[in-house]
């Protein structure tokens, strides 16, 4: 009986000792999973929407250049808007959405600023899929360079890793309109949708590549209608890095962010060989996603320099995608850029959980929202009715500024 319990006892040391060490092995994995699955969790999520880097694996974007201070005009904004036959407070709508900056320039000046809900002005910010549009202009870039030959090659000629995918047979401009194709599932609400595996692989130190590469199934021609697909920008990545030979933060460190001075070093986070996510890993701070925005109310000029060329800034913004598979989607879509209803020169960058870039030529008007939103798809319309509420509400506060009349009214 006591040889039994001693062996016993033996293996139950084995046990612990070898759960010891296998937790000791795949601590940080684990830790990554659980940073993932609590990353949207309601005490959490304004914190960890301004820490990524403490979370998942991440690359600095190296941007070195001539930091130039924006200058302020400090002015006030439009407190109401009209919506859905309604007037409303623009502060109860930022409260309501859990904005945590918003950033309104005018003509080049900073004319209001607010951080809010315990963040600071120095914080770096996930861009979520506002990631997409800053992919779209280093792509421009490269289009003009020479580097992508064509809109209309077909993505495996760069990324041969894609023949035989559901990506086969589709071309740049596919991509570029989010018109692929390919079968995938975007909710976020849904634990076992694509993009949330995507998440998960993410994590787990998989590689974005290989996740991508695993697309089999397509639910339409290339190239038919439009359907929101965020692997389309990772497509977008792995053409434009073959293309140029360069990793995907170099080149938009030497191509976008440096040139444009931006204030502090942006990071990117990556998957577990550190290839950049590229559809939505950027980290940048508010004010320097603004200088994004002004780079296109200036046509890709900042500071009297060319930076993005001028046809693309033209081209990408205006709503030339096929039309949307969803009979829901009213909104226009360009190349990696949103476009309203009715737009008058307007197009935006958006994120999930509420992040925004508007752009207003005509009224030389740019705003940043960044939110920590949980119920940016509480409406039933997988944000639909969300998004339309804030073009109001950034519509109103262009027209205060600048006269500018939205074509709504």
């Amino acid at each position: 009986m006591r040889k039994l319990l001693r062996r016993l006892a033996l293996a139950l040391s084995v046990v612990l000792l070898l759960t010891a060490l296998a937790g000791f092995i795949y601590r940080d994995r684990l830790l990554r999973l659980h940073a993932v699955n609590t990353l949207f969790a309601a005490e959490k999520i304004v914190g960890n929407f301004s820490s990524m880097k403490d979370l998942f694996f991440w690359k600095p974007i190296p941007s070195a250049g001539n930091v130039v201070a924006w200058p302020q005009r400090p002015a006030k904004i439009a407190e109401r808007y009209r919506f859905d036959g309604s007037e409303r407070s623009v502060s109860e709508w930022l409260d309501r959405t859990t904005t945590t900056s918003f950033l309104v320039a005018h003509d080049g000046f900073i004319v209001h600023e607010e951080y809010r809900l315990g963040t600071k002005r120095e914080d770096l910010r996930i861009s979520w899929s506002i990631a997409k549009s800053m992919l779209s202009a280093g792509f421009g870039i490269a289009v003009a360079e020479g580097a992508v030959k064509s809109l209309d090659d077909q993505v495996t000629i760069y990324a041969p890793t894609l023949k035989g995918t559901a990506y086969d047979g589709a071309s740049i401009r596919n991509v570029l309109n989010m018109a692929s194709g390919v079968k995938f599932n975007e909710d976020y609400l849904d634990f076992n949708s694509d993009i949330n595996r995507m998440g998960r692989v993410l994590a787990l130190g998989g590689t974005m590549d290989d996740f991508t590469a695993s697309i089999k199934e397509r639910v339409r021609p290339p190239g038919t209608q439009r359907q929101y697909v965020s692997t389309d920008t990772h497509v977008l990545a792995m053409v434009l890095r073959a293309a140029t030979g360069k990793e995907l933060a170099t080149w938009l460190g030497e191509r976008l962010f440096g040139p444009l001075g931006v204030e502090s070093e942006p990071y990117y986070l990556t998957d577990g060989i550190g290839v950049e996510f590229a559809l939505g890993g950027i980290n940048l701070t508010t004010r320097d996603y603004a200088r994004f925005g002004q780079l296109f109310v200036d046509g890709g000029r900042w500071q009297g320099r060319q930076i993005v060329p001028e046809y693309w800034v033209r081209e990408s913004v205006m709503p030339n995608s096929p039309p949307a598979a969803s009979p829901r989607d009213p909104f226009g879509y360009g190349y990696q850029w949103w476009v309203p209803i009715d737009s008058d020169g307007e197009f935006y960058a958006i994120g999930v959980y509420g992040q925004y870039i508007y752009v207003n030529p005509r009224a030389r008007v740019v705003v940043v929202k960044t939110s920590a939103d949980r119920k940016f798809r509480d409406d039933g319309n997988r944000g639909r009715v969300v998004q339309a509420e804030a073009v109001a509400a950034f519509r109103a506060i262009a027209q205060g500024l600048s006269g500018w009349q939205s074509p709504e009214r």
